[in-house]
């Protein structure tokens, strides 16, 4: 009996032997995949470095619109506007209790709005061609406006400003 146990000591052993060498030539060829796998992902990871993100313009839209020359236009247009409604509710409301009077004030806001939207929609038209119009010259993919931005982005409000000035 100690004969087998002698044999099965040493089968053992043998076999413990055999298990450290193939462990071993697993580690081994577990660092050379894992090094060939960082040699191909490094260029990648590199030009992810590498590459900028895409560049962002910011316009002062209200700025724009404020400097727009159509604009004076359009706010004596409006104004006149207004003056005429103001003189049709005080026509009107004479003969009206207050819920028809406040009717026909909300009926008169809302003309008004309509009137202004009206004006404003050609300005917007054409500050939108000219900021377009920068954004390509200048290479840029998008352009936000300037007041939802916290902090970045190339302000093109001068720019975009002069081009509109000088048509």
């Amino acid at each position: 009996m100690n004969f087998y146990a002698y044999e099965g000591q040493e089968g053992r052993s043998i076999m413990f032997e055999q298990k450290e060498k193939g462990l071993i030539k697993n580690l081994i060829v577990l660092f050379f995949v894992a090094m060939f796998g960082v040699i191909i992902i490094q260029p990648g990871i590199a030009r992810a470095a590498a590459t900028v993100a895409p560049p962002v313009g910011v316009v002062d839209y209200i700025s724009l619109i404020n400097q727009h020359p159509d604009t004076a236009k359009g706010n004596a247009a409006l104004k006149a506007e207004q003056e005429e409604m103001k003189k049709e509710f005080e026509d009107k409301a004479a003969n009206l209790n207050d819920q028809e009077k406040q009717s026909l004030n909300l009926q008169l806001s809302q003309q008004l709005e309509l009137k202004r939207q009206e004006l404003l929609k050609p300005i917007v038209e054409k500050i939108n061609v000219v900021i377009t119009q920068v954004m390509e010259a200048k290479g840029l993919t998008i352009v936000v406006q300037k007041n939802s931005v916290v902090c970045g982005g190339q302000d093109i409000t001068n720019e975009v400003l002069k081009k509109i000035m000088s048509k």
